[in-house]
């Protein structure tokens, strides 16, 4: 079985990541996996890349993609993919010549949406996001228009019916038809999205969780975890950690500031710290203002962020809209219990009071009280503590996921 995982980063980004450990559990059980790669920033030998162009023309090819966005000087300030400019993926994928091709993450002007059409294998696409069946946004927040076809997008502030989100949307629909396209969604949320979509609606849809490698993630003796940060050994901490974290809306350091300010004044002043990974420091836009001492640890690779995990009483994770978090997948992993909305992926990780705390949806006040009710008890954080590391080890493991996927790909050879 020769599989061949296609995604536009290797490591770098949550996607890449979890795109990556599938492909290295995989060759675990056997699987001839490999991965063509856009940017390459590992060193392993089964990871390809389809072109040795320059970071620069990579960032210029991306702009390119991305102009017909900047037409909309209205527009919200996120990710708006068109995917128009012509890919030469294709034929890299021939030379390979695998027996299943995975799809992952491919926004970046990586995959034109019309080259799918031309790919002449059993094709798997995992969905890290909802681009695939939107009209080029990645999270469509309130909006439902991906149900239909799209148009008067509110991230574009377009009020025309036929404008580029529906354009876009058109050329999936019309690229599309046919295809040999099996969908994977690592949470129920998103594949309930993606079976309401009309792009998908007719298409199979799996739940597969993401896994990792409960080796790497783990629990660490607190005392030591904190000293290798320089961070208190008396005081409770709450972790808060991704990428752009502070400046990102839909990551929800707009609701957490808020919760730790009630907090604050509800008297534990003196006893919790807030932990930031994933930055160096407080935005312009948005500096230090929580009632409680910050720590920036900065950007951090897998051992570090395993210790930043299990250094910490609780990690939060307000996302206002999220796929399957890998970052509550690894402070479980770490034996740190987790606290979020109850929203997307997170309930699907989040055993509310059994690993955790899933707060109502934007509830400032309950996500203060899921952090109180995390941290207050020691034995109840625990006993929370070991079941965060069970539900991993149960459900998340990457040979789990990777089994599940092996199955797949053989199921889809053999019927071809």
């Amino acid at each position: 079985m020769k599989a061949l995982l296609v995604n536009t980063y290797d490591i770098s980004g949550g996607a890449a990541r979890a795109a990556y450990r599938l492909h290295q559990g995989l060759n675990q059980l056997g699987v001839t996996s490999q991965m063509l790669v856009q940017d390459k920033q590992s060193k392993d030998p089964a990871v390809l890349l389809q072109s040795q162009q320059s970071s620069f023309r990579a960032r210029l090819r991306n702009g390119l993609d991305s102009s017909p966005v900047r037409l909309y000087g209205r527009r919200e300030r996120t990710i708006f993919s068109p995917h128009w400019l012509p890919s030469r993926n294709v034929k890299a994928i021939d030379k390979l010549s695998p027996d299943v091709v995975n799809l992952h993450w491919v926004s970046h002007a990586y995959l034109q949406i019309e080259a799918l059409a031309r790919l002449k294998y059993p094709l798997v696409w995992t969905l890290h996001d909802m681009w695939a069946f939107t009209g080029g946004c990645h999270y469509a927040g309130d909006c439902k228009g991906y149900e239909q076809s799209c148009g008067r997008c509110p991230i574009l502030n377009s009020g025309r019916e036929k404008d580029l989100s529906h354009w876009i949307w058109q050329r999936k629909h019309s690229a599309w038809q046919n295809l040999n396209l099996t969908i994977v969604t690592p949470s129920r949320w998103l594949g309930e999205c993606a079976r309401a979509s009309t792009l998908f609606q007719d298409c199979r849809v799996e739940v597969i969780p993401n896994g990792l490698d409960p080796q790497r993630y783990q629990p660490a003796e607190k005392s030591l975890a904190r000293s290798n940060f320089n961070l208190p050994s008396d005081k409770r901490l709450v972790l808060f950690g991704a990428m752009n974290a502070i400046a990102s809306t839909r990551k929800g350091y707009q609701f957490l500031q808020p919760a730790l300010q009630h907090l604050s004044r509800s008297g534990w002043q003196d006893n919790l710290e807030l932990v930031v990974f994933g930055s160096s420091g407080p935005a312009e836009s948005q500096p230090d203002d929580l009632g409680f001492k910050v720590n920036y640890l900065g950007h951090l690779k897998d051992e570090a962020i395993a210790l930043a995990y299990a250094a910490c009483d609780v990690f939060v994770a307000p996302s206002v809209q999220e796929n399957l978090s890998n970052t509550v997948m690894e402070a479980l992993a770490c034996g740190t219990p987790c606290l979020a909305f109850r929203i997307g992926g997170m309930p699907d990780m989040i055993e509310h009071l059994n690993n955790g705390y899933l707060a109502n949806p934007y509830d400032i006040q309950d996500l203060a009280q899921g952090v109180a009710w995390i941290v207050e008890d020691p034995e109840r954080q625990a006993v929370l503590s070991r079941s965060a590391r069970l539900s991993v080890e149960q459900a998340f493991t990457v040979r789990i996921q990777a089994q599940r996927y092996k199955t797949l790909f053989e199921s889809l050879k053999a019927s071809v």
